[in-house]
C-alpha cells in the first residue's frame, strides 16, 4: 500500500504544469510562439487573477493568447503588444504591475496590513503583561465575613 503511495506522489509530483494553450492557438513558427509564450507569462487572467493567460481556462484568457499571437504575427515588438494589451485592460492584466501612482496600494497595502497587525499585537500583549502585573483587590469587610463562614462551614 505505501509503495503504490509513494509511486502515485512520484507521478503526481512529476506531471508539469497543465498549459490551457490550445493546439489551434499555437503559431507554426517556434521563434513567434517562444515570444508569445514568454509575452504570457507576465500577463494576468482578469478573471482567474492568480494565472496567467496560458495557465487559465477562462474565455477571457483564450482571447488574449490570439490577442497576443496576432499582433505578434503583425510584426509588433514584445513591448508593443504588451503596450497594447495594456492600453485596453489597464496595468491590472500585468503579473508585476509596475510601481506607479495607481498601483501604490497594491504595492504598499501588504506592508500596511502587516505593520497594523503587527502594532495591534503589540498593544494586545502589552495590555496583558499590564493586567498580569497588576495586583489583585483586597476583600472588603464583608467579604472576608463571607469567606470566613464559609471556610467554617466545610
Amino acid at each position: 500500500m505505501t509503495r503504490a503511495f509513494a509511486v502515485a506522489l512520484g507521478l503526481l509530483l512529476s506531471m508539469g504544469g497543465a498549459r490551457a494553450v490550445l493546439p489551434d492557438e499555437q503559431l507554426h513558427d517556434p521563434k513567434l510562439e517562444a515570444r508569445a509564450r514568454h509575452i504570457s507569462e507576465e500577463l494576468r487572467c482578469v478573471v482567474c487573477q492568480n494565472q496567467t493567460i496560458d495557465d487559465s481556462d477562462a474565455p477571457l484568457a483564450h482571447d488574449l493568447r490570439v490577442l497576443v499571437r496576432e499582433r505578434l504575427t503583425k510584426g509588433d515588438s514584445d513591448d508593443e503588444v504588451e503596450t497594447y494589451i495594456v492600453k485596453r485592460y489597464g496595468t491590472f492584466v500585468l503579473l508585476k504591475p509596475p510601481l506607479q501612482s495607481d498601483t501604490l496600494a497594491l504595492w504598499l497595502g501588504p506592508l500596511g496590513v502587516l505593520l497594523l497587525a503587527g502594532l495591534g499585537a503589540g498593544f494586545y500583549l502589552k495590555g496583558r503583561a499590564a493586567a498580569a502585573a497588576r495586583e489583585p483587590a483586597a476583600l472588603g469587610p464583608e467579604e472576608e465575613r463571607a469567606l470566613s463562614r464559609a471556610l467554617e462551614q466545610q
